[in-house]
């Protein structure tokens, strides 16, 4: 199977740039007459550009792959973006996760806490800095002669070092994933754990959904939810953390990609769920009722999906190497 990173990385790196410029802007929008419809669209551009970065973020391993030692690109720049790269993901996934958590105080409460508006509007600032910045770095590498010097150092403005300031390197940051055994270890424990969690709770929903479990009312099910999205959370973050160590063990497996493809439709099935009031609808069914049909579709769905994960998690290192090399 032949693959083009860099063609890849390029069609995915604008969504998490625009996205999050307009979800800012919806999100400031909504605070001209309180307007919680607005506010409610723009975290959900957040939570859903969020989960657009992941793919994006990991596709750019495989685009340095591709261009790394052709002529006109700079290897100290391509270190630069990909340690920006790094902050600007930790700060979309922040953004997107307290988005979440805000979607959900709007889901019980009918609109977010005071404190999760004002993390969220912190964060999402920081956000489109962190991404102006990658953007930019980007853009920068086949031109080293805007950004560096005669002897390959880079040269930045007063912003720049500042951002430069934070950055992680990424050398040091991969060599650290694979500091010893027992980390890598831990890690992977902490995986299990999160998988763990959304299977035992998304899992039951969606079997009461599809008509098993018909004693047990839907409406208690759902508030078990939060626990999924802990669960989710630990597995991008030991997951992101654990290809960030070796991402030449993963970048060319066609199976890591294919459960990336089953994340993103997991992230849509949850949105048809939320978003479409199938949720709000399942509450009113009882002990030895039917959910709708259209419920039941979205359920079995989620439960395939989350299965999907689990099989293609299971073979990422069996079928490491069937995506042809940018050498090759």
């Amino acid at each position: 199977m032949d693959l083009n990173f860099a063609h890849l990385h390029l069609l995915l790196n604008h969504f998490p740039i625009i996205g999050s410029i307009i979800g800012i802007a919806l999100f400031f929008a909504s605070f001209f007459g309180k307007n919680e419809d607005l506010r409610r669209s723009s975290l959900i551009v957040f939570a859903f550009v969020a989960l657009l970065t992941i793919p994006t973020f990991l596709s750019g391993f495989g685009a340095q792959l591709a261009i790394q030692g052709k002529p006109g690109v700079s290897d100290t720049l391509m270190s630069r973006h990909e340690g920006s790269a790094m902050l600007s993901l930790w700060f979309m996934l922040a953004t997107g996760v307290f988005s979440l958590v805000g979607l959900w105080q709007t889901r019980y409460n009918g609109r977010p806490a005071r404190w999760s508006i004002a993390v969220i509007f912190l964060l999402s600032v920081l956000t489109v800095a962190v991404m102006a910045r990658t953007g930019n770095t980007g853009g920068d590498i086949r031109h080293p002669e805007v950004s560096a010097n005669a002897n390959g150092t880079v040269t930045e403005g007063t912003a720049g070092s500042i951002f430069a300031h934070f950055e992680p390197n990424p050398d040091k940051f991969s060599q650290l994933m694979l500091i010893n055994e027992w980390w890598w270890g831990f890690l992977m424990g902490l995986h299990f754990m999160g998988l763990a969690l959304i299977v035992g709770t998304v899992g039951v929903l969606d079997l009461r959904v599809m008509g098993f479990l018909k004693q047990l009312p839907i409406a208690p099910l759902q508030r078990f939810i939060p626990w999924a999205l802990v669960g989710l959370g630990v597995n991008i973050l030991t997951g992101l953390l654990a290809f960030i160590g070796q991402p030449e063990m993963y970048i060319y497996s066609t199976v890591f990609w294919l459960k990336m493809f089953a994340l993103v439709l997991l992230g849509i099935n949850g949105a048809v769920f939320y978003l479409t009031g199938i949720s709000e609808g399942l509450d009113r069914v009882g002990p030895g009722q039917d959910a709708p049909v259209l419920a039941k579709l979205v359920a079995s769905t989620a439960l395939v999906l989350c299965f999907a994960l689990i099989f293609f998690g299971r073979y990422i290192q069996p079928l490491g190497d069937t995506i042809k090399h940018a050498s090759n």
